[in-house]
């Protein structure tokens, strides 16, 4: 499945959740990686982690994509950029829906700052970290790639409709070659449990908030709504572990440098392309962990979609991925994490 490609990635959002996993698939892949993050929301201790989970090192800028002299730097020190690897966004619901503002500034800026200089640099690969917030609450399930993308339930689901627009756009009238990768829902942490999910502040997503009851920091779960038209009322996704994720970005970025690509913006979607409600995931944490949950029944949350899952047959046919680890993996590896983290893993 793998080229066996090489050349230097720069990987923007390197050192969160999402970029560390992809990051150490890189440098396993042969490539070199440039990691740039202003860690609003990760910290700098990630960049020895992913050296010591991959036996290799990377460059690492700490930076703000919003001020276009920094990216200019990077590049002007690396003009041997091949690619990029684009994950540096805010990203909790929540708090988009509370400053709206703040999303816009950062989502957009950073990504038009990073075009304007790839195209002065002549660097043609992007694989963009899009969502599945694009199709909002489909009409139908599961979703395809053709399915319409709908009014956003967000402004941070907005920012990453805008952000498509933006790219196609770009590539009509650029030499630029874009892979968008909508995903579903990330969790799970690496097997070595060197890398994983590390909000800071309260998290925004179900596992880490699920694993940091189970650990005693928190003194309960909240079950956001329990009167959805689901089989059990609670709230459907589609959970795919990190490490299965971060591979299909490797896979995309191998297209693109490789020349593979039938247009020159393609879109995927990246699920295992089952629905499992919060229910059902709170009932396999507890199986695997053998930790007995705290939690509660609260009214809906907004900006919440009811249920979405995705229809992963194009990723399967045309990248050539398909998810590996079941929701057990994904649980086991994410509580091994966390016990990790309890145990000074990062201060060691």
């Amino acid at each position: 499945m793998h080229l066996n490609m090489s050349g230097k990635i720069l990987v923007t959002g390197g050192t969160g959740y999402i970029g560390s996993h992809t990051s150490v698939e890189l440098l396993r892949a042969g490539y070199e990686v440039i990691l740039v993050d202003n860690l609003a929301n990760s910290i700098s201790r990630i960049v020895e982690q992913i050296e010591i989970v991959s036996g290799k090192r990377q460059v690492f800028y700490q930076a703000d994509l919003c001020n276009l002299a920094e990216i200019q730097r990077i590049f002007e020190e690396h003009p041997d950029i091949k690619g990029v690897v684009h994950f540096a966004a805010y990203k909790a619901v929540g708090e988009s829906v509370a400053q709206p503002l703040k999303y816009y500034q950062n989502n957009l800026v950073s990504l038009m700052n990073l075009l304007q200089v790839m195209g002065a640099h002549n660097v043609e690969a992007f694989v963009f970290s899009s969502s599945c917030t694009v199709y909002g609450q489909p009409a139908t399930l599961p979703v395809t790639e053709g399915s319409p993308v709908q009014k956003a339930f967000s402004p941070y689901g907005n920012t990453k409709q805008i952000s498509e627009e933006i790219l196609n756009d770009t590539v009509a009238t650029s030499a630029l070659k874009v892979v968008s990768l909508r995903y579903f829902n990330p969790i799970g942490a690496h097997p070595s449990g060197l890398i994983g999910e590390l909000p800071l502040g309260i998290p925004n997503n179900l596992v880490p908030i699920i694993t940091q009851t189970a650990a005693g920091l928190r003194p309960a779960l909240m079950v956001y709504g329990n009167d959805y038209n689901t089989p059990d009322g609670t709230c459907i996704r589609d959970y795919i572990h990190v490490v299965d994720l971060a591979i299909a970005h490797v896979v995309a970025i191998d297209r693109v440098l490789g020349n593979k690509m039938e247009t020159p913006f393609e879109v995927f979607n990246l699920g295992t392309g089952k629905g499992t409600s919060v229910l059902e995931a709170i009932e396999a944490f507890e199986r695997v962990s053998g930790q007995k949950l705290n939690y509660a029944i609260a009214g809906r949350r907004e900006g919440d979609v009811e249920q979405v899952w995705a229809d992963t047959s194009r990723a399967n046919r045309i990248l050539g991925w398909k998810s590996s680890k079941d929701l057990d993996e994904m649980m086991a590896s994410a509580w091994q994490w966390e016990l990790n983290l309890k145990n000074g893993i990062l201060n060691k």
